[in-house]
Parts: C-alpha cells; structure tokens; sequence
C-alpha cells in the first residue's frame, strides 16, 4: 500500500453452493471423526469412570451443535444411541 491509500475493509463475498456444501462436507466429517474417537476412548480407556464418559458424551454432543446448530435431534438420533451403547457394553455390571 502507497502512501496517502487506506485500506478498506473487504465486505464478505457470499459463499459459492458448492463453497457451502463442501464445508457442510467438512464439518460432517470432523464430527464423524470426532465420534469415533470419543467411541474409542469410551471402548478402551482401563481408567474411565462412568462420570467421565457420561461428560465425554455430553461433551461431544455440545461440539456437534457448535459445528451444526438446531441439529440437537439429528445427533440425538444418530450419534447419540451409539454413544450410549458403548457406555453401556463397558458400564454394565456398574449403577
């Protein structure tokens, strides 16, 4: 920049349908790795208690609604009973 120009802030171009939908593509698949990590240390840490995979679960639950906001049915239904599932396999025998 030379002397005597300012700079101007750029106004936000809108995003292309295929910028939004490869995005969307991108946050799914984060979430879908970041479920299936959250599964993995459920399934394997020898040092978890049931607390910590309870908040684990509640804990990826609010990351998934900061990545897709208004999609608390959407995990409810699709993560939610997985992650459950395996709290449950590892927990049973424990209150």
């Amino acid at each position: 920049m030379g002397p005597g120009e300012q700079s101007t802030p750029s106004e936000p171009q809108p995003r292309s349908p295929d910028a939004e939908q490869e995005g969307e593509r991108r946050r799914l698949r984060r979430l879908q790795i970041m479920v299936g990590m959250v599964t993995s240390v459920l399934s394997q840490d020898p040092d978890l208690t049931l607390a910590q995979a309870n908040r684990m679960v509640a804990d990826c639950r609010k990351a998934a609604l900061m990545m897709f906001p208004g999609k608390e049915l959407a995990f409810d239904l699709i993560y939610g009973p997985r992650l459950e599932r395996v709290i449950k396999e590892r927990f049973k025998g424990n209150p």
